[in-house]
């Protein structure tokens, strides 16, 4: 899984090749702790299909804002530079609902 920040994120989302999906995440965030094992092996099992990649938002807040991310955790799959789909919030990013969005995109 590649960390994000506002060094690299443009080659490693916007100019990326193929579906990348991105974790938005916080340390103060107790959902996006209780997903990162989940999202981690879902990152095993898909590495060959999709890039993973996570963004900690409380180091990168600029960046975070300029994605239009407003909550956490947040899921956003991105393909030649385009946000396609967004789960956003406790309720919706549910280990099932992070894989289904990964298997829409691949």
């Amino acid at each position: 899984m590649i960390e994000l920040n506002k060094e690299n994120f443009d080659v490693e989302v916007l100019q990326a090749e193929g579906p990348v999906i991105v974790d938005f995440w916080g340390t103060k965030c107790e959902p996006c702790k209780t997903l990162m094992p989940e999202v981690d092996k879902f990152a095993e099992k898909y590495k060959d299909k999709i890039k993973f990649c996570k963004l900690n938002t409380s180091e990168n807040r600029r960046l975070a804002i300029s994605q239009k991310v407003l909550g956490l955790p947040t899921f956003i799959i991105y393909q030649n530079g385009e946000k396609l789909k967004e789960i956003s919030g406790e309720e919706n990013c549910t280990p099932e609902a992070i894989e289904d969005l990964i298997t829409q995109h691949i």
